[in-house]
């Protein structure tokens, strides 16, 4: 046992090697690595910025030091932030990625991280968040705005770049894609994203899509609206429509589901024409009821995948996970109270947090996050697990 926990701390180190330390040779006293290993260890102990990082590495100092060199003791919470300010988002993102890969390598009969159990495409959310807290202006206006991409079977982030306000969104998703490998993958996006251009990256990629279509393409949204409501009336199998309806319960309200999808009709061509690999347009209506109020809402959708409605309606309701991922990022880590904002620090912050959330969801216990950051802050053996274990 001992052994094996040895090696997976080698394979630790080795994945953070790659991570380049920009501090001035000679002059530091505590290793790149071991300021990582406490930052990842501390955020999923419960530590939400570097000020209490660097409390409960002066609690668990003869914990941490198994692990990781801590001669000249725990480095202070400037230290950290320094650090977290330096070091490239882009190499911190690859290390833990990499980091994830072994454990899932590791559990490999896990349902979880094995690959080979899932068939078909690999769905990929893309969205955006805005770290609330981390504005320097009076309006409050600059706050950092965070795009990832988040692979919903295996809950893991696949990458993230940042900007500095939700209206450079646009920008940003190109920049995502480059980072990640879109292979085999089905990304949605809001409508934000529905552009021609990143519809068209995704293709030449080797990718799918299914963009939400919206009044930022007027004629679009309104042309497949047309022909959906055309459908209803005159017959949907007539017009090629596939459909399905599920029911749901979802915090207290009555959820009825409906999807639709058929391939790109003629009367349409000249305007889907424009879209890199388009082949269907979808829809989708949720009805809502909690009590005697109801609420409804309609969506229209532009998809590089044949028409098959129930991979439509898997892919529709797997991209909220991204938002639930967001909600997990306030409520349990706090992300929007943080007022940490040097250079890079925000984005290597936030990033070690989604992937906190992945190791704390490959454990199948039934108690919320929050509870099991608690718990691994309490038990060190419980840590460890969380950090080394298959």
């Amino acid at each position: 046992m001992e052994m094996a926990m040895a090696s997976q701390i080698d394979v630790f180190h080795e994945c953070f090697d790659q991570v380049s330390d920009p501090r001035v040779a000679g002059r530091t006293i505590h290793p790149l690595n071991s300021i990582l290993f406490l930052v990842v260890a501390a955020v999923i102990a419960g530590a939400d910025g570097p000020d209490e990082i660097e409390s409960f590495g002066g609690e668990k100092l003869d914990w941490l030091s198994k692990f990781a060199d801590f001669e000249a003791g725990i480095p202070s919470h400037d230290t950290i932030t320094r650090v977290l300010s330096l070091i490239k988002p882009a190499e911190f993102q690859k290390a833990l990625l990499q980091w994830h890969s072994h454990l899932c390598e590791l559990a490999h009969a896990s349902s979880d991280c094995d690959s080979k159990n899932h068939t078909g495409p690999i769905h990929v959310a893309i969205d955006g968040k805005t770290v609330r807290g981390s504005y320097t202006d009076a309006e409050k206006s600059n706050a950092i705005h965070i795009v990832s991409a988040w692979a919903t079977e295996h809950s893991v982030t696949l990458g993230q770049t940042e900007v500095d306000s939700k209206s450079n969104e646009i920008t940003a998703i190109p920049e995502l894609l480059d980072l990640i490998d879109v292979r085999n993958s089905i990304v949605t996006l809001d409508a934000m994203g529905c552009q021609k251009s990143i519809a068209e990256k995704i293709i030449e990629e080797g990718g799918d899509y299914v963009f939400a279509v919206k009044d930022n393409h007027p004629k679009l949204c309104a042309a497949i609206a047309d022909y959906f409501e055309m459908a209803h009336n005159e017959g949907l199998k007539d017009h090629g429509v596939r459909t399905i309806t599920t029911l749901g319960k979802q915090a207290g309200r009555d959820e009825e589901r409906f999807y639709a999808t058929c391939p790109i009709p003629e009367a349409l061509r000249e305007l889907t024409d424009q879209w890199k690999g388009a082949k269907s347009i979808c829809q989708a209506n949720t009805c809502t009821t909690r009590g005697d109020k109801q609420s409804s809402d309609v969506r229209y959708y532009i998809s590089s995948r044949p028409a098959r409605v129930r991979e439509f309606s898997n892919c529709a309701r797997k991209h909220w996970g991204i938002e639930s991922m967001h909600w997990v990022l306030d409520v349990v880590f706090h992300e929007d109270s943080s007022r940490l904002r040097t250079k890079n620090a925000t984005s290597n912050m936030s990033f070690a947090r989604r992937f906190v959330t992945t190791l704390l969801k490959r454990d199948t216990r039934k108690k919320s996050l929050k509870r099991k950051r608690k718990i691994a802050g309490w038990n060190t053996d419980f840590l460890e697990k969380l950090l080394f274990a298959a």
